[in-house]
């Protein structure tokens, strides 16, 4: 199958690799197919390409890349919309943007790590997890990153 993205060109992609979000993105709810690619060149950034809009590539990565390690509980409309079952693996990505307000004068990558990005690896199905406050379950270490991961 083949795939337009204004940001990759044309892509030829195996249909059973398509990320479902059942909900959408928050902004972005009619948008519930995509596809992730690895930024080449980069260990860091993935893109979240949409299928259906070549217009829409988001930037992610693993939060571990930052030292951000997310422990909260996913509720039981998640894990049902999920269809998580013992033995699947959930991948946790965070969305990354630029913030053209810089201070050295060069743009700053920002990671939102208030709304981090949850896949069902072996279903292959995704879901935005919105978090109403940053609580102690998130714990941020000190280390030396191009990419500024604040609040966003």
């Amino acid at each position: 199958m083949e795939i337009q993205s204004k940001l990759l060109g044309n892509q030829e992609i195996n249909p059973e690799t398509i990320i479902i979000f059942p909900r959408g993105l928050p902004g972005f709810e009619d948008q519930t197919r995509f596809k992730l690619f690895h930024q080449e060149g980069s260990e860091i950034v993935y893109w979240l390409q949409s299928v259906d809009n070549s217009e829409l590539t988001f930037s992610v990565a693993h939060p571990s890349n930052f030292n951000i390690n997310y422990n909260f509980t996913v509720t039981d409309a998640e894990e049902t919309l999920l269809e998580l079952q013992k033995g699947d693996e959930l991948v946790i990505l965070i969305l990354l943007h630029k913030d053209n307000e810089q201070d050295n004068g060069k743009p700053t990558i920002k990671g939102s790590i208030k709304s981090p990005i949850l896949i069902n690896a072996n279903k292959r199905i995704g879901l935005q997890k919105v978090l109403v406050a940053i609580e102690q379950s998130i714990t941020l270490t000190e280390k030396i990153s191009e990419i500024d991961v604040s609040e966003a």
